[in-house]
């Protein structure tokens, strides 16, 4: 299973490793390394489908969720009918 947001699409990204050491010399790269999303595995019960679904969401998407609805959310990400 690729570590995706169900929500908001986020992914891993590769970036850089370099210490201020490299920054100002310029030897020795440290090459890249992959930053990883904080993704969380939620069961949410829906009042308005009286059932529970469970998702693979990111942090940001949870507060969203929270702020603006569960059942609101998921239905624009296609995940409720």
């Amino acid at each position: 299973m690729a570590r995706v947001c169900d929500i908001t699409g986020k992914k891993s990204q590769v970036g850089g490793g370099y210490s201020n050491r490299t920054r100002a010399t310029k030897f020795n790269p440290t090459g890249s390394r992959r930053r990883l999303v904080n993704l969380q595995k939620k069961t949410l019960f829906i009042p308005e489908l009286g059932k529970k679904i469970t998702v693979t969401v990111s942090a940001k998407a949870l507060k969203t969720m929270q702020k603006r609805g569960a059942y609101k959310i998921l239905k624009e990400a296609g995940l409720v009918k």
